[in-house]
């Protein structure tokens, strides 16, 4: 059951995290910081996840 429970939780904290990249990316930071962001969206641990 603790394994279930620490998937489901990985899963919404990944989710999460991938909203809050969403929302910082529709925001009008620096060419620099939209990299970075761009850069951590596309690394593999938010690749395959349902936007």
């Amino acid at each position: 059951m603790s394994s279930v429970r620490s998937s489901w939780r990985e899963r919404r904290l990944v989710a999460r995290t991938r909203r809050a990249i969403d929302r910082a990316l529709a925001q009008n930071y620096s060419p620099a910081m939209r990299e970075e962001l761009l850069t951590l969206a596309n690394s593999a641990q938010f690749r395959n996840l349902p936007r």
